[in-house]
């Protein structure tokens, strides 16, 4: 078990903009493998389809329409 301190900071770092586009590209790169192994099994190639938007609020956050 770790410590209160560590929890903390992992917690913290887990909520950082730049865990969440690292997470996006882990996750992109995981479906494309198992499309890959899918489709050499002789499964259908998946449709192309947007699975989720990233929204940019930074905008909204320094008073700018």
């Amino acid at each position: 078990m770790h410590s209160n301190d560590f929890e903390e900071a992992f917690s913290q770092f887990l909520a950082r903009r730049e865990y969440d586009e690292a997470e996006s590209c882990l996750f992109a790169m995981v479906r494309t493998s198992f499309a890959a192994g899918w489709r050499a099994a002789g499964g259908d190639p998946p449709k192309e389809e947007r699975l989720f938007q990233l929204l940019d609020f930074s905008k909204e956050e320094e008073g700018r329409p």
